[in-house]
Formats: C-alpha cells, structure tokens, sequence
C-alpha cells in the first residue's frame, strides 16, 4: 500500500470521505449502540460505549500512521458522520473493505456510493491490486452491496470467523485492479 502524506477527502455526489474526529465520537456511539451492527460484523461488540469508540478512533489514526488502513468516516455534504468505510492492508498488494452506515440512512446507497470511491481511490492512490470484503451469511444485504460495487463471489470461508465462542462462514467477495 503506497504511503499517503496527508489523510485524503473524497468527495462524491452526495458524500464526503474525511478522517474521522474527536467530534465523530458521540454520533458513532449512538448509531452503533443498535445490537444490529453487533450481529452483522465481525468486529462490533455490543453494548457499544463512548468507550469503544475512542479505541477505534486511535487505531484508526495508528493504522494511517503505520500504512496499513485507511479509515473513512462517510459524511453528508452537511460535513455530519453517518457512517464509515476503509481499506486496511492485507500484504501482498490486497486490502480489506470494512463498512457500516447509521441505520436511518440505511437503504439509500451511501455505502455503494462511498464503497465506488474507495475502490477507485485504492486502485488509483495507493496501487492496491485486489480488494476483497466478506460477510456473514446471515447478512445478505452487504452481499447486495458488494455486488453492486463490482465485487465477485471467490469464495465461501468456512468457520473462518470467531464472535462470541461460536464460528462462522463467511463468503467473499473481490475486485481487481485490472479488471476495472
């Protein structure tokens, strides 16, 4: 992943992509505080504290600052977080999309959206050549996402994730830098 100097702003027809802000931290809480983003991520825990939200915001400075993510925070053109999207490196020239939206701005397309320009901006910005997300299958709207945006099926992981002391299969999903 190439070395960004500055965290970049993405601006798409509806959206900004910025860098995530103290300021972000009490809007996140409240949106992830719905059991919902628990039981559709990997990564969410339920409850949600202001907490969780302050360790996220750090790592996701950390992992700018180490080259190995970029962690959008998915904004109106009012500059309000309504969600966020990233890339986090994965070697070998691939990296991982990671999404979640506030559930009242669910079924608009801001993910596609913001998920469209992020692909673009791996490709292009940092010579990413795969991109790749998976998603329970419990969850087959992200699926619906990942398709809309170019994605593939590769393949079904079997009990590749752990949440909670019970495993689960995952499918995943790619796009390549070459077949854009």
């Amino acid at each position: 992943m190439r070395k960004l100097k500055e965290f970049p702003r993405i601006e798409t027809e509806r959206l900004i992509l910025s860098q995530l802000k103290e300021e972000d931290i009490p809007s996140v809480t409240k949106y992830l505080q719905n059991k919902i983003f628990s039981d559709l991520t990997s990564n969410i825990p339920y409850p949600y504290t202001r907490e969780h939200a302050e360790f996220w915001l750090k790592i996701s400075k950390e992992a700018f600052d180490e080259n190995t993510g970029y962690t959008f925070a998915v904004r109106n053109k009012e500059e309000q977080i309504i969600g966020a999207v990233g890339l986090h490196d994965r070697d070998d020239d691939k990296a991982e999309l990671g999404y979640w939206m506030g559930k009242s701005f669910w079924n608009k397309g801001y993910i596609t959206e913001a998920a469209v320009a992020l692909i673009d901006f791996g490709f292009r910005e940092l010579e990413i050549n795969k991109i790749y997300a998976t998603y329970f299958l419990h969850n087959p709207a992200s699926g619906r996402i990942m398709e809309k945006i170019g994605m593939e099926k590769e393949a079904l992981l079997k009990q590749h994730l752990k949440k909670d002391d019970e495993y689960f299969d995952v499918l995943m999903y790619s796009v390549f830098k070459n077949k854009r």
